[in-house]
């Protein structure tokens, strides 16, 4: 991955990176543009050339704006002048990612930044390794890439911390989504379960339990084992435990976990099930939070449940119309078996209560309303606590994330009736990702007021590349996770 370190002087001046931004609230072509002041100043022939490079190069200052220009004489050898649009932690982000791939080509960048620094470096280094990011499982050798970055800052001893931030967020992001775009012919609940040993390994504060088929079958998770029939790969329930000594409060994440969705006997049309693989993201998000927040020592203890499953068709798998027992006892009839998510959170949900947590959150790709209400890049996020809703939804947006809350309307309760069951999962009448929030509702219990559900299915995949995001699997909810546990502490 990218290397990136703090310095108080450049070292190495081959191509020096400087910021702009606009220098007034007007915008377009004519609208002025200035460098943002830098500690240390770069020399002053540098300064010099490029304030006058700005406006003969019409340059807007908006985030992402990359203009390259060469002294061949001169030291240093490139100017890079970087648009970070207003200079907050989203602008520096944007142009980080731009950033990373402008600078493909170079070995080596020098960064200056702003004396008030804290805010752009955490965007910046953010950026630079998610804009960086590339997953491939083909051998085709490594194209030319940016290896190393020099951030320059009047004292790096003061950002050490906001640097290690940072880059353990991305990191973590960056393995939900190396999790998440794994092929499914590679990815099943097992393989998925090894990378969490994996990952765990050696972490004497993280605490990994993994219950199999029989256990399931045991502990009465119907509808983990009912979602999973079908498949040769069986079924896991993943338990995962970070224990501070210091927490004062304790979390229970929960991620739906499909390593691949073929809709069951209700089977998808091909276009749906082209990126099946990425039904799992949920559960890759909460599991690089709770290894995030064990790398930062937050303070604050995490039990995520990632609830693991294949949904596939065989002479096995369940049907539409079937009725499943979930963890706890209530029954549920489905008419659907392509409205398995919520099946498998619902045990994972029921069984949270046992462990009396203070917050209990969901996140999972649970239907494609998500995306027809919200469109591609926010998540649909769903309580009736609105100190927690307005926390988390705040902690998100400041990750570089979106999220919009939703309705739980009282007079949609009666969708969820059946004739056979507790519940119905998966009534056809519409209002697709309000209803299924209002049946997970139900396997809250006494948490129901301290609860948050988020449909990330639409945000979870980037079909090509914004900002720090890349075509593919985005990490969502990582980054959004991780703020929001730095505050609990």
């Amino acid at each position: 991955m990218l290397a990136i370190r703090l310095v108080a002087e450049p070292e190495r001046l081959d191509t020096l990176v400087l910021p702009i931004r606009p220098a007034g609230p007007a915008e377009g072509p004519n609208a002025p543009v200035a460098l943002v002041p830098t500690t240390p100043a770069p020399p002053g022939d540098v300064l010099t050339e490029a304030t006058a490079l700005v406006p003969a190069a019409r340059l807007t200052g908006r985030a992402g704006e990359v203009r390259e220009h060469l002294r061949p004489a001169g030291t240093p050898l490139r100017l890079l002048l970087l648009g970070v649009g207003d200079g907050d932690e989203r602008g520096w982000r944007t142009a980080g990612a731009a950033l990373a791939r402008a600078a493909k080509a170079e070995m080596h960048v020098t960064v200056a930044l702003p004396a008030d620094g804290a805010g752009a470096l955490r965007g910046l280094v953010e950026g630079l390794l998610l804009g960086s990011y590339r997953f491939r499982m083909a051998d085709d050798g490594e194209a030319p890439a940016l290896t190393e970055v020099d951030v320059v800052v009047s004292d790096p001893d003061r950002l050490t911390s906001t640097l290690e931030t940072a880059r353990t967020t991305a990191a973590m992001t960056r393995l939900a989504r190396d999790l998440t775009n794994t092929p499914s012919s590679v990815k099943n609940p097992q393989w998925f379960v090894e990378q969490v040993e994996a990952a765990v390994a050696g972490q004497p504060d993280l605490h990994l339990r993994v219950r199999e088929p029989e256990e399931l079958e045991a502990g009465g998770f119907g509808g983990i084992l009912a979602v999973g029939s079908g498949s040769a790969s069986g079924p896991r329930l993943v338990e995962l435990d970070w224990r501070p000594a210091d927490a004062r409060t304790h979390v229970v994440l929960v991620g739906k976990g499909i390593t691949f969705d073929s809709g069951g006997i209700s089977i998808k049309p091909v276009p749906a099930m082209k990126l099946m693989r990425k039904d799992m993201a949920g559960a890759a998000a909460v599991v690089a939070a709770t290894l995030g927040a064990a790398a930062l020592r937050l303070p604050v203890r995490i039990t995520t449940l990632a609830p693991l499953a294949e949904n596939m068709v065989s002479g096995a798998a369940f049907r539409p119309g079937d009725v499943v027992r979930h963890y706890g006892g209530v029954t549920s009839e489905t008419t659907n078996s392509d409205a398995e998510g919520r099946l498998v959170l619902a045990d994972a949900m029921a069984y949270a209560q046992e462990l009396s947590p203070d917050l209990l959150v969901d996140l999972a790709t649970l239907t494609g309303a998500n995306a027809v209400a919200l469109g591609k890049r926010h998540g649909a996020l769903y309580s009736e606590n609105d100190q927690l809703a307005t926390d988390l939804l705040t902690a998100i947006d400041a990750a570089g994330e979106s999220a919009w809350r939703m309705p739980l309307p009282a007079d949609y309760v009666e969708y969820l009736g059946s004739d056979l069951a507790d519940l119905h999962s998966s009534p056809d009448r519409g209002a697709g990702s309000v209803v299924a929030a209002l049946f997970l509702r139900e396997f809250t219990g006494d948490l129901r007021n301290r609860w948050v559900h988020v449909d990330m299915s639409a945000p979870s995949w980037a079909e090509g590349d914004d900002a720090e995001l890349t075509r593919g699997a985005t990490g969502w909810g990582v980054r959004g996770l991780l703020r929001w546990l730095g505050t609990l502490g």
